[in-house]
């Protein structure tokens, strides 16, 4: 199981703000707020659309939160160096960012 925090008591919009580095190399911090309590998920996918590491999965609560990805599948290979895209979907909210990881 990935560490998520939690930190706000003030309502924040549903965002997912980016991560941090980029490029990262061994990991990177990806930072995402919710206006309420919602079903959520967070997935890592390769530049043709597969897959690579699901993040989170189910209900997080109001607030901003962080998840570190450790530049592994699901299965916990390492990646190769490339491009992945990050998506979130939260209730109507969706939205993807571009990340970079270099061996």
């Amino acid at each position: 199981s990935l560490p998520v925090t939690v930190a706000s008591s003030k309502p924040v919009p549903d965002a997912l703000v980016g991560n941090s580095p980029n490029p990262f190399n061994p990991a990177t911090t990806i930072s995402f707020s919710l206006t309420e309590s919602r079903e959520t998920s967070l997935v890592v996918y390769d530049t043709l659309g597969r897959t690579v590491r699901t993040l989170v999965n189910g209900p997080r609560a109001a607030g901003k939160h962080t998840v570190v990805w450790d530049g592994r599948d699901d299965s916990g290979r390492a990646v190769s160096s490339g491009v992945y895209i990050c998506r979130m979907r939260a209730g109507a909210f969706e939205k993807s960012i571009k990340m970079t990881f270099m061996r």
